[in-house]
């Protein structure tokens, strides 16, 4: 028997109404911001995230899976979407467009070869977004309102952002000197791989799972004591923006981002629900504005976020996400084998008109019917038999008021149709046609509640 790879699963039909609700509220949020959706492939060219995410980061020496193809390419599975955004608004020469300031977002699958643990996988699906050309602090701003107004779309309202600012490149060169010199004598002290970013990329020393929690680290100079004059204005525009939103947020010195392009902006968002803990960091983004021309683009700054959904839908159950409920609208009970043709083609004629609908396959009895019917929780059932046929009838029963009723078969798709746009029953809703001739007239009717 074959089993699924460690580090994936299946997402099975009880759970995909969850996440088909998650992602329209991700595309319903991102209309309201004006990002249209991008799709980039699941394989690039390797050398593009060696150069976009950079050579030492923990991604791209350690986790990501990488192969050589028949041709002899070398290609990897993503393992994050900025920089196949990147790559894709350069070759197809989206700087050109009409309209100067690109703005995209994505939803897929990512790959890391990583250990596996709750609400982080090998293979998982991430939401980001993505906008390139301005430099302006307001579009830092929209990103993280945007990520923010995500998760409040969501129900998640206890949310807190960290922001904090690397700077310019500039800057970055002047704190990288200055952390230099602070772990010099005391580098030794610090994990294996620390010791080689030290000489390869210290900033990234900043950012180890490892240490991170060290006095040494926790007491290490702080990028944003050595950010210039530009870096410095582009970060108060940040925080004055965020201020007039309302956003709530804190200013963390320590807070830098694992990817190499990050410059000025970065930030994380926090939601603080029973099921994350400690562990509360749901978003994560920043500012780049060097990856475009890194990539062998034009000169073309660029801010993002990006959402693990595994851990965001673990997030949502602290609120007890429900998600699209299950349910039809019709479920067709066929008695006998030549009232079938018929059955096909009613069934057939109310799933082209947007009703969502079911039939019996297996000829079960009509005990067995009813029992799928309600476990597939739908609205209505129609029995159509021997009898009915001869007659061009068909019996209707709505399971939420309890109506039934013998129509003309081919009105049953209009018929279904006008009891869902008037969903309350009429007359004394006891169920019958004619209350006069069923009941006598002598149940109480309030509201269309019959009381009988």
């Amino acid at each position: 028997m074959f089993q699924k790879m460690k580090g994936t699963y299946d997402l099975l039909p009880k759970d995909t109404g969850k996440w088909q609700s998650l992602e329209r509220t991700i595309r319903n949020v991102s209309k309201l911001f004006n990002y249209s959706e991008i799709r980039t492939p699941i394989l690039e060219n390797t050398e593009l995230f060696h150069r976009g995410v950079g050579e030492d980061t923990d991604m791209v020496s350690k986790e990501t899976y990488d192969f050589i193809d028949r041709g002899k390419r070398s290609n990897t599975l993503r393992p994050e979407g900025t920089a196949g955004v990147a790559r894709s608004y350069i070759e197809n020469k989206l700087y050109a467009d009409k309209v100067p300031v690109q703005k995209f977002y994505y939803v897929g699958s990512m790959f890391r070869y990583e250990r596996p643990q709750k609400g982080r996988y090998r293979q998982f699906a991430q939401f980001g977004a993505e906008a390139f050309g301005s430099n302006s602090p307001m579009l830092d701003a929209e990103i993280i309102s945007y990520a923010v107004s995500v998760l409040k779309a969501l129900k998640i309202n206890d949310v807190e952002v960290q922001v904090n600012s690397i700077g310019d490149k500039e800057s970055k060169v002047a704190y990288q000197k200055a952390l230099i010199e602070y772990l010099k004598k005391d580098i030794g002290t610090l994990c294996g791989d620390c010791q080689k970013r030290y000489v390869k990329n210290p900033l990234r020393i900043l950012d180890c799972k490892v240490d991170k929690d060290t006095e040494l680290l926790k007491n290490a100079p702080k990028p944003i004591d050595y950010l210039n004059e530009s870096s410095k204005l582009h970060f108060e525009g940040v925080i004055k923006y965020l201020n007039s939103m309302g956003i709530k947020y804190v200013v963390n010195k320590n807070l830098v981002r694992g990817l190499d392009y990050y410059t000025h902006t970065v930030f994380e968002v926090n939601a603080n629900l029973e099921t994350l803990g400690a562990q509360n960091t749901i978003c994560g983004g920043g500012r780049y504005n060097d990856l475009v021309s890194s990539l062998g683009g034009p000169n073309t700054p660029g801010v993002g976020f990006s959402f693990g959904l595994e851990r965001l839908m673990f997030a949502l159950e602290s609120i007890d996400f429900k998600g699209d409920p299950n349910f039809l609208h019709l479920y067709l009970m066929i008695l006998g084998e030549e009232q079938k043709e018929d059955g096909m083609a009613m069934l057939n004629r109310c799933r082209l008109g947007g009703l969502s609908s079911d039939i019996d396959f297996l000829d079960k009895a009509m005990k067995g019917k009813f029992k799928q019917a309600d476990f597939l929780n739908s609205r209505f059932v129609a029995i159509y038999g021997e009898l009915e046929k001869a007659e061009g009838l068909i019996n209707i029963k709505d399971q939420s008021t309890k109506k039934e009723v013998r129509i003309n078969k081919d009105q049953l798709y209009n018929h279904i149709v006008t009891e869902l746009m008037n969903p309350e029953p009429s007359g004394c809703g006891c169920g019958s046609d004619d209350s006069d001739d069923d009941c006598g007239g002598d149940c109480e009717s309030d509201g269309g509640t019959c009381n009988c």
